[in-house]
């Protein structure tokens, strides 16, 4: 007996639809695009980094730090977008969310690593102290909440573009410590990427930066939208326009 043929003419049913194959092919785009985008942005940064020791040239390193705040606005717009409406338009949304956000950035990254290197020195300079035993754990605290209020002003800069800037800080920290579980989930995140970024750069810049601060993001944004129940730009309360 002999095997019924298809029938000639009909076309055969994808396993996978049109619609499928392009938000995987757009997404993996969006992601080599802004990681690519995270590069350039950060190149100052990325060349201090591997061009000299961190343990000498950390003044240095202070210095071109905050350049990283806007790459990092101008990231998180690009996954706001993409999720909004599955935008692919990586590159341009970047850079014009870099140009739109970086004086507010700037100024976030400028301060955090302002606080953070006056911290780190307080911990030196105490360390083996007898009053280190109980300053330390204080100054790692603080660290800790100026590091997490940063991530998530930065993440609230491109949804409260009309935020005052003390207003954007003052409800991310408030946000940071009453979404602790959220922020700290992030942050762990952003640590885990520093560290493959440190052993293996080419795969940290290359593939995994934007995946994982697509979670950094995510985790911060929802912190944000549980403030926010009516909409994802209602400003929060105590955040007053400019």
């Amino acid at each position: 007996m002999s095997a019924r043929s298809p029938r000639a003419g009909t076309p055969r049913r994808r396993l996978v639809s049109q619609e499928t194959y392009e938000t995987v092919f757009g997404t993996v785009y969006v992601g080599l695009a802004t990681n690519a985008m995270l590069v350039v942005a950060c190149l100052p940064v990325l060349v201090l980094l591997a061009t000299t020791d961190p343990r000498a040239s950390w003044p240095a390193l202070a210095v071109v730090a905050p350049l990283v705040a806007p790459a990092l606005v101008a990231a998180f717009a690009v996954f706001s977008a993409l999720s909004a409406d599955g935008s692919t338009t990586a590159v341009r949304t970047f850079w014009r969310a870099y140009r739109r956000h970086a004086r507010r950035a700037l100024a976030i990254g400028a301060m955090t690593s302002a606080v953070v290197v006056v911290l780190a020195v307080d911990v030196a300079a105490v360390w083996g102290a007898r009053i280190g035993a109980a300053a330390i754990p204080v100054f790692v605290t603080l660290l800790v909440l100026t590091v997490l209020t940063a991530l998530m002003a930065l993440v609230a800069v491109p949804e409260l573009p009309t935020a005052r800037l003390r207003d954007l800080l003052r409800t991310s920290l408030y946000l940071a410590v009453r979404r602790w579980y959220l922020s700290v989930a992030a942050l762990a995140v952003l640590g885990m990427l520093l560290s493959i970024v440190a052993t293996r750069p080419a795969v940290g810049l290359g593939f995994v930066a934007a995946p994982l601060l697509f979670v950094v993001w995510g985790g911060c944004r929802f912190a944000l939208r549980s403030a926010l129940p009516d909409g994802e730009h209602r400003r929060a309360p105590g955040v007053a326009a400019s």
